[in-house]
């Protein structure tokens, strides 16, 4: 039982933070989950055996077990949540840098034409014997 509501958790997670990483509801949604999500770690420290109670009526024999479940989900969300906030920075970089590019590009009708100015021939330029 515990395999498939880890697993239904995670996928519901990642599906609603692809959906909505851009929406000020889902932030706070992240926000509130990390609260929840503190609060349970601290109830697991100072109430252990509640926490064993609540693992068996799951499934887990332990409820060390199930604060490691926790914990690798946790874990799962930061770092597919890390991957999109990089992945969204570097394309808006890139889209940063075109538009720099684009703004600063030279016509070529409007280069100043190349004229070849020959430096002046000194006397250390002579070829020596």
């Amino acid at each position: 039982m515990i395999k498939a509501l880890l697993l239904l958790a995670g996928a519901a997670l990642v599906a609603f933070f692809l959906a909505n990483r851009r929406k000020a509801r889902a932030k706070a949604g992240v926000k509130i989950g990390f609260v929840l999500f503190v609060v349970f770690m601290v109830y697991a420290v100072l109430r252990p055996d509640d926490l064993t109670v609540v693992a068996n009526a799951l499934g887990v024999q332990r409820g060390t077990d199930l604060v490691l479940y926790a914990l690798v989900m946790g874990f799962a969300f930061v770092t597919v949540s890390t991957y999109v906030r990089f992945r969204e920075q570097e394309l808006r970089y890139a889209r940063l840098a075109r538009s720099i590019a684009l703004q600063n590009a030279v016509r070529p009708e409007d280069e100043p034409r190349a004229t070849a100015v020959m430096p002046a021939a000194d006397d250390d330029d002579r070829p020596r014997r």
